[in-house]
């Protein structure tokens, strides 16, 4: 199982770094009005980042996923995206 290292660099940006078979690092940003919908009050958008590699981690390998991207790219390769990822947020 992988871990997940999430670093706020500045913000709305994130660096994220993924400890699988490979070790990868990604730079991920997250417009606010994007996020927004997808979290609730519990949750902030470090964590949403987390549970979005979760998410991805479990359709493709930590290789796979782009080095750098905003976040609202996930659902143009899953489109199930916003529907599922309160499912993996904990």
């Amino acid at each position: 199982m992988a871990t997940i290292e999430v670093t706020e660099t500045s913000p709305n940006s994130f660096s994220v770094t993924v400890h699988g078979s490979h070790i990868t690092t990604h730079q991920v940003s997250v417009k606010p009005d994007y996020a927004d919908p997808l979290l609730d009050a519990k949750h902030n958008v470090a964590e949403l980042v987390a549970a979005s590699f979760q998410f991805l981690l479990d359709r493709e390998s930590n290789t796979s996923i782009l080095r750098s991207f905003d976040l609202s790219v996930i659902e143009r390769y899953f489109p199930e995206y916003p529907k599922a990822i309160n499912r993996y947020l904990k």
